[in-house]
């Protein structure tokens, strides 16, 4: 993997030599490059940003929801942190479907802030970290309190469910005072968030579980009608593990393991190595195909993911040569595989971190749907994530809902590593749609060698449903050109066409770390993100 040298300096763009981050916001991005600025490592910035993004992008993530991280370092350490929560030990029938919205779509506890914890102390033990946790919470705090300008983002998600929030307990009073959205540019503060996190810089993270503020927060939620108990709270930790991995073009791949779909990525890059890419045309129709074709072939093991607590996941078979061989010798090369499969919908935000050292960081937080269960926690400020909607109420599936069980898991945010040190950290919102961004930015700069800027504005595709179409076709941004969209729909592709750099294609961060010891990053286009460089 040898990026090119950078065609633009497109916005969000940074590169030259120092620590970087990424991430969706700029003012997410510039806590963490504050804390790099100041002596901190890659983790202490990562928590900076986290904080930060719960913040000033509430429609995405928050307090109320999980994380999942990635860290490697130049030492040989690659390790996961799955900060997912678990379901509540009484939990209510359910004769149909779970609850998408409102009190009992609130199934999950919020691992996020523990994630924080665990990172913070894997960085004192490992990194020599010096930060005050409190320190990392500054720029998130004041951003609460004082507040920040509403971003497009925000504002479109608000106007996308301005018929539907009435309904949610305590969310208009926060998010829509007068039933009425702000506009892109007003201030907006949200003085409930900004106390509960001064909570947890006094009293540290594990309040947000068992302190002061847990209370409130079990209160709160027992008054909205969630199942969730002070205990389920307390039971909350993150749990660290080893990364699953995957070798493809002289690189190592690594993804978090089950219950999350990272090896649904590390699936669809096994089954394109078995393709000479490089002979392709980058974003051309036999790059799409193939990439469409191998995320078909991965999703159908899919299905089988759950918590390893309450069902065997054979990873090593599902990512065996053997099986991404047959798989990979499934595809024709000019017919498209039958569709469709289940669709799951989500939103998140990722965001990442490096540091002059190499150590390294990328991450996924997440509330689920935009604006989680709706459900605001009491007088916190906390909106809470329904991320118990992904279990499915078949007590013969194996993302049953059950009591204390972790739910299948869409976030997987990745690490490529070159001789066992960090080389490209990546990932991208987009629930379903995240191994599928993630196959066509992998190849554009592992097999082409695209920069970064270039290989997020590449045209991306979408299979299955979104929020506007409920067709489960190939959406395919517009720029991929008349041609391709000729070709792939004579390959019989059920296709329909978003728009040049559409958000239903994600919202992908990359940074690269050059043989050289050089950074190069970027945030996607179709968002308001930015790299900074840290020198």
């Amino acid at each position: 993997m040898t990026p090119n040298e950078p065609s633009t300096n497109g916005p969000g763009f940074a590169q030259g030599q120092g620590g970087m981050v990424t991430s969706p916001h700029a003012l997410a991005s510039e806590s963490g490059a504050r804390i790099l600025r100041e002596g901190g490592n890659a983790l202490d910035a990562a928590i900076a940003i986290g904080a930060t993004i719960a913040v000033v992008y509430p429609h995405f993530c928050g307090l109320g929801g999980d994380a999942v991280w990635m860290v490697a370092d130049e030492e040989g350490r690659k390790d996961c942190f799955l900060g997912i929560g678990q379901s509540a030990r009484i939990l209510p029938g359910f004769d149909d479907a779970i609850p998408l919205r409102g009190p009992l779509s609130t199934l999950t506890s919020a691992c996020a802030v523990d994630a924080w914890r665990h990172a913070f102390d894997y960085s004192v033990r490992n990194w020599g970290g010096g930060h005050s946790f409190s320190n990392l919470l500054d720029d998130a705090i004041g951003h609460a309190a004082d507040g920040f300008p509403v971003t497009k983002s925000q504002k479109f998600w608000l106007d996308f469910r301005k018929s539907e929030v009435m309904n949610w307990p305590g969310f208009s009073e926060i998010f829509m005072p007068g039933g009425i959205a702000p506009q892109v540019g007003a201030p907006f503060r949200q003085k409930g968030l900004a106390n509960s996190l001064h909570l947890i810089a006094r009293d540290g993270p594990r309040s947000f579980y068992e302190g002061e503020l847990g209370a409130r927060i079990a209160k709160g939620l027992m008054a909205a009608g969630s199942p969730l108990t002070s205990a389920d709270l307390a039971a909350t930790r993150t749990r660290q593990g080893e990364p699953a991995s995957l070798h493809y073009r002289g690189v190592e791949l690594l993804a978090p393991p089950p219950p999350t779909q990272g090896i649904s990525t590390l699936a669809i890059m096994g089954i394109l190595s078995h393709f000479d890419l490089k002979a392709l045309a980058p974003g051309g129709v036999d790059h799409i195909h193939l990439c469409v074709e191998a995320v078909k072939r991965a999703f159908l093991d899919r299905g089988l993911i759950a918590d390893p607590d309450f069902m065997n996941q054979p990873v090593e078979d599902w990512l065996s040569p053997a099986h991404l061989a047959r798989s990979a010798q499934s595809i024709d090369l000019k017919r498209a595989m039958d569709w469709p499969q289940p669709f799951r919908p989500g939103d998140t935000v990722f965001f990442g971190a490096t540091d002059q050292s190499g150590r390294s960081v990328s991450v996924l937080q997440s509330t689920y749907f935009d604006w989680g269960s709706g459900v605001v926690v009491g007088d916190t400020g906390i909106l809470w994530q329904n991320r118990g909607a992904a279990f499915s109420s078949d007590l013969k599936h194996p993302n049953a809902i059950a009591p204390a069980k972790r739910p299948f898991y869409t976030l997987n945010p990745g690490l490529a590593l070159r001789d066992g040190k960090p080389a490209l950290i990546y990932g991208t919102q987009g629930a379903d749609g995240q191994p599928q961004t993630l196959s066509m930015i992998l190849t554009r700069m592992i097999d082409f060698g695209e920069d970064p800027v270039t290989a997020l504005t590449g045209s991306r595709f979408l299979l299955g449903k979104t929020f506007s179409d409920s067709r489960d076709s190939l959406k395919l941004e517009i720029d991929a050109g008349d041609t391709v969209f000729a070709e792939l729909a004579a390959r019989g592709h059920m296709l329909s066409s978003i728009d040049r750099l559409s958000p239903l294609a994600g919202q992908a961060g990359l940074i690269v770390r050059r043989e050289d010891g050089s950074t190069a990053g970027a945030h996607d286009p179709r968002g308001e993100g930015v790299a900074l460089l840290v020198e």
